[in-house]
């Protein structure tokens, strides 16, 4: 009788219905990724070996698969929570056992770490002294709080365009009388405490094609001339051809004075009203940490209340030869078994690993409607493999009434 190979339809029907109510259970689970059950059938063995009118004693379900396709990526506000866009997966450390996961919701830690909601802290590639990305065993990504440590000036650039039109003042230059000074402009330039102090050049047209420029610092003016320059017919500079040194003073305790190359070479002289169009310099101030933001190639970089910014690592990623052999751990994580294959590392973007994207996460992969579609074919194969067991029943009634 048939009572075997129905019973063994009733059952794999039913794993059928438990691997897509999972899935729908899973629907809005960031990162999760759709399985399917996968069925072989079974032949009793024989001696002689199986022949073409052997009958089959039923079906199992020889795998669960998960599906490792691409989900929709959905923005987010939260600047640590990333997508991988592409294939991957991102490593993490769970009190010392390693996961992977494609669930990018993170947090920063109370000690810096970068984490998981379950605690599990997210793996990257530390940053050496200079900035670069030191490619080797991946550790756990913590981004330091502490304050930036101020870079006194050392280069300045300024562009400007002097007003050919203008005359020659002729009273002595002093920075509080305008009609001294033809044209002036402010730059900031920092100590080595890392302390903001204002810088003034003004101009003074001392005759054609040539001006004197005059320096204050902190509203006090510096003595004498602090450049002059010449131009030729056609509003080019000529002198200096390149960088001088400014010297403005600052407080004893940062050594009395600042020095720093100032290059105004780039500077003009047209028949057009006075103007700066560019004001640069390498100096800055202490700052302190205010945000993240994590770039399409997984550097992580911190940004600081001083307007600067500093890599503090490059997330790793892994990828697996079969995805599909990765053993799931619960909680959006997987682990690596000897039928996956070792994880390829490596920053996001390069060989075959997908690219970040940050203040996004990707949505489950699971299509919803195919599920409710497949939960109604899964139905309907339960129901009619109890008919096959209530027919058998009903044959074998027959038979024990024919005595």
């Amino acid at each position: 009788m048939s009572f075997q190979q129905g019973l063994s339809g009733l059952n794999a029907a039913a794993r059928n219905l438990d691997v897509i109510g999972n899935n729908v259970a899973n629907a809005n689970t960031v990162g999760a990724k759709a399985s399917r059950a996968e069925f072989a059938d079974i032949y009793a063995n024989s001696l002689n070996g199986s022949t073409s009118g052997t009958t089959g004693i039923g079906v199992s379900v020889s795998s669960v698969a998960q599906q490792f396709t691409q989900g929709d990526i959905v923005s987010t506000q939260n600047p640590l929570d990333m997508a991988i866009n592409g294939r991957g997966f991102f490593r993490t450390s769970n009190d010392g056992a390693v996961e992977y996961t494609r669930n990018g919701q993170f947090r920063m830690d109370k000690d810096g770490y970068i984490v998981t909601a379950q605690g599990a802290r997210l793996s990257g590639f530390p940053v050496g002294a200079n900035g670069a990305v030191a490619n080797g065993a991946p550790g756990d990504l913590r981004i330091s709080t502490a304050d930036i440590t101020p870079n006194p000036t050392a280069n300045a650039s300024v562009q400007f365009n002097l007003d050919a039109r203008e005359t020659a003042p002729t009273a002595a230059f002093s920075s509080s009388d305008p009609t001294t000074y033809n044209g002036s402009m402010s730059m900031s330039a920092y100590d080595s405490l890392g302390r903001d102090h204002l810088v003034s050049l003004y101009y003074v047209k001392t005759g054609d094609n040539t001006w004197d420029v005059h320096a204050a610092a902190d509203g006090v003016d510096i003595p004498g001339v602090a450049q002059t320059l010449t131009f030729n017919t056609a509003g080019a500079m000529q002198t200096p051809a390149g960088p001088f040194n400014l010297t403005v003073p600052v407080g004893a305790d940062a050594g009395g004075s600042l020095t720093f190359a100032l290059d105004i070479s780039k500077g003009t002289q047209f028949g057009a009203a006075f103007g700066t169009s560019e004001i640069t310099q390498d100096g800055f101030g202490t700052g302190r940490l205010s945000g993240l933001t994590v770039d399409a190639n997984g550097t992580l970089m911190g940004r600081y209340t001083n307007g600067q910014s500093k890599a503090q690592g490059q997330i790793a990623l892994a990828n697996f030869n079969n995805p599909q052999a990765l053993t799931p751990l619960g909680n959006n994580a997987w682990a690596e078994t000897v039928a996956s294959g070792q994880p390829t590392l490596g920053g996001p973007g390069t060989g075959a690993l997908g690219a970040l994207q940050s203040s996004a996460v990707e949505s489950s992969n699971v299509d919803l409607t195919a599920e409710l579609v497949n939960m109604i074919s899964a139905q309907r194969v339960y129901q009619a493999n109890a008919q096959t067991i209530k027919t058998a029943d009903q044959l074998l009634q027959t038979i024990v009434n024919l005595r």
